[in-house]
């Protein structure tokens, strides 16, 4: 019997020896499986409202590695920018750039680019409906110094052409005001800065209507689905590439070849083409290898984001389940990622 009982008590001790042992070794295998456990992340999104699905797709990686994630923040770029060098934010995945370059000595003291959720291939320039491009010849911005042109898109009658143009704080505002002054159209443009979605959806509604509509854009955005390039509208070019300040010896990027729906091939766009990348708070990469990592595998095709915001604006705003969505159909690709993010964190 107490040769039994030694047999029994040794084998209790073996087991609770192995269970100590695989105890000890979860909160390891847990903190590399989820190396975000315990920190918070606060993401911003941008006020135009066609980065929120990318914005929640990242959002949605990071909750899978653990990270507590904040309510998101709509802020502009100057607000962003600022708040993203001194940690009052963690990050976005909005900054367009050489767009935003005008920000750099905003944020580049506490914080930096990191990846790209899509290179290249991000273009903005101005638009006019087909029709009216082929009926007065309107191929550049300086035919809106001519009367005929400006009478056919002056639509509260002050005599100017109207634009829908950006908001104030967006880096295209910028960017805009420096082509008016550059190609002498203060006098001949009248810039509509009212909230840009609203504003467009006006366009629209006017152009199927009947009316002219000259207007800014970028891409991926929903308005080249509802008012698409080479059929309902084309891009007309500047007369000459003149970028603000540092942003000339981004020139030649501002020439796009292949540009569908152009008046010409290549086009003079007036603007480089930009990255849509990661703008992440320097102390919180430096904290946490797993988020620069992720950040540094990651990306989200232009199309997949064109059609999302084409989506929403028909009226499916469900943006969280539209993420999981897209998560879940590039599975194979998101855990790839997420690998080298756990990698970075052991």
């Amino acid at each position: 019997m107490m040769f039994r009982l030694g047999r029994t008590l040794t084998a209790l001790g073996t087991i609770a020896m192995i269970s100590g042992a695989v105890m000890a070794g979860a909160p390891a295998a847990m903190a590399q499986d989820q190396p975000g456990a315990g920190k918070t992340v606060t993401m911003a999104q941008p006020t135009w409202d066609t980065g929120w699905f990318h914005t929640e797709i990242y959002r949605q990686l990071l909750a899978e590695l653990g990270y507590d994630m904040a309510p998101t923040m709509t802020l502009d770029n100057p607000a962003f920018y600022e708040s993203v060098a001194y940690g009052d934010v963690t990050m976005w995945v909005d900054g367009w750039f050489p767009l935003h370059n005008t920000y750099r000595p905003a944020f580049e003291s506490g914080a930096e680019i990191v990846g790209a959720v899509a290179r290249g291939g991000a273009l903005e320039g101005y638009l006019v409906d087909k029709a009216t491009a082929e009926r007065l010849e309107i191929t550049s911005l300086a035919d809106f110094q001519r009367d005929d042109v400006k009478e056919a898109f002056d639509r509260d009658g002050d005599g100017k052409a109207d634009l829908v143009a950006c908001p104030p704080g967006w880096g295209c505002e910028v960017n805009i005001e420096h082509h008016l002054d550059a190609y002498e159209l203060r006098d001949h443009v009248n810039p509509i800065k009212a909230g840009y979605a609203a504003s467009m959806a006006d366009a629209v509604a006017a152009y199927q209507g009947g009316d002219s509509i000259f207007f800014y854009t970028w891409t991926p955005n929903w308005t080249v689905n509802e008012l698409v390039p080479g059929e309902d509208v084309v891009w007309i070019e500047v007369p000459e590439v003149d970028l603000p300040g540092d942003l000339m010896e981004l020139a030649d990027a501002a020439t796009r070849e292949g540009v569908e729906g152009c008046v010409n091939d290549p086009c003079r766009l007036g603007f480089p083409a930009n990255d849509i990348v990661p703008v992440v708070n320097s102390e919180f990469l430096n904290d946490n290898p797993a988020v620069r990592a992720l950040l540094e595998a990651a990306e989200i095709p232009l199309t997949d984001i064109f059609a999302q915001n084409a989506a929403m604006n028909a009226g499916d705003t469900d943006i969280e389940a539209q993420a999981a969505a897209w998560i879940a159909d590039n599975r194979e690709a998101v855990d790839g990622w997420l690998e080298q993010a756990r990698a970075a964190a052991e």
